[in-house]
């Protein structure tokens, strides 16, 4: 069964391939490598024994999709990573997110609407909360105005496919993601951002290696037990495996409505003082850091509540924050080499 997988090569995407294949899925990529690297597919391989399908392929170019989709007109299923993530750069470039996050979408679904049946993960993210008023966030917590155009995009492209399944015959879930870290544990494929880490994990291994001078930490002032932002970091493997499951769940037919949606986290908040003690527990590393200004678009707390992915999927976050520190200072390691 070919399932096609947007921003394949990226470091959620290249995670779920692996999860994928180790299931018994065919994995068919599609990424324009404008964040990640073929090399990718090396590491993929020497995982599951197996070489996905790869096009590279600009999800804006509307008639390169329609392309795609007369050759593979065999496709069962499609999770959609492919977009811009960065909360900082969305801000500075709001249209590259408009035109990447959006665009990209639309032009899927309108391939997808002409199947008899269509099943669809969407990569969402906890962003579309906002400042959550309680924590930790359920599913049914309000969502806020953006605080961030890459936000907005994510609420954008649930409301998009809300509406479009209502109309037509595709089924989807949206996963809204806490906070993905951690590498596979064979060290073979990671987070590896092109240019400098917009997220914290990869900021603070490449400064244990020495890459980066320090670590900037956005403000110590929020009310916070250490007065530093707090999220839910959850091991992209554990991430992975829960969009192989969701998956399964509409192949199967056992969703309950056209759009179901999913928290994806452990359930427990860390401070970022708390992510750079941990490093430096499991790392041996002392990482120097400063306190800077706060930064735009960022929030004070967010963690998931977990419950309705725990019961209805059948998924659960297994590895700790630690699992997730060791596994990805082990992958910095590796590629230092």
């Amino acid at each position: 069964m070919k399932i096609l997988v947007t921003g394949g090569l990226g470091f959620i995407g290249s995670h779920t391939v692996v999860e994928l294949q180790n299931e018994g899925y065919e994995a068919v990529i599609i990424d324009n490598l404008s964040n990640s690297s073929e090399e990718v597919l090396k590491g993929i391989h020497a995982i599951t024994g197996k070489m996905p399908i790869f096009e590279k392929l600009d999800l804006r170019d509307k008639a390169s999709v329609q392309s795609f989709f007369k050759k593979y007109s065999d496709v069962a299923g499609v999770i959609h990573f492919a977009a811009s993530k960065a909360v900082n750069e969305s801000v500075e470039n709001p249209l590259l997110y408009y035109e990447n996050n959006i665009n990209a979408l639309v032009y899927i679904l309108q391939e997808l609407q002409q199947k008899d049946e269509a099943n669809f993960i969407f990569s969402s993210s906890c962003t579309v909360y906002g400042q959550a008023e309680k924590m930790p966030i359920t599913e049914e917590a309000p969502t806020q105005k953006a605080l961030s155009p890459y936000g907005a995009t994510k609420q954008m492209g649930e409301d998009i496919i809300t509406d479009v399944t209502k109309v037509t015959n595709i089924n989807a879930i949206l996963l809204r993601y806490f906070n993905p870290v951690g590498a596979h544990p064979s060290a073979e494929i990671g987070e590896l951002p092109i240019g400098v880490p917009q997220n914290l994990l990869p900021y603070i291994t490449q400064t244990g290696i020495g890459l980066r001078k320090e670590l900037s930490v956005y403000g110590d002032d929020y009310p916070t037990p250490d007065g530093t932002c707090i999220r839910d970091y959850i091991h992209v493997v554990d991430l992975a495996k829960a969009h192989v499951v969701a998956l399964q769940r509409l192949i199967d037919k056992k969703n309950t409505a056209k759009v179901e949606i999913f928290n994806l986290g452990t359930g427990t908040g860390s401070s970022v003082l708390e992510v750079i003690n941990t490093f430096e527990k499991v790392s041996g590393q002392k990482l120097p850091y400063k306190i800077v200004g706060r930064r735009e678009g960022d929030i004070t707390s967010a963690y998931a509540n977990t419950d309705k992915a725990n019961e209805i999927l059948g998924w659960k976050a297994k590895s700790t924050l630690a699992d997730s520190l060791e596994s990805a200072w082990k992958w910095e390691q590796k590629i230092r080499k």
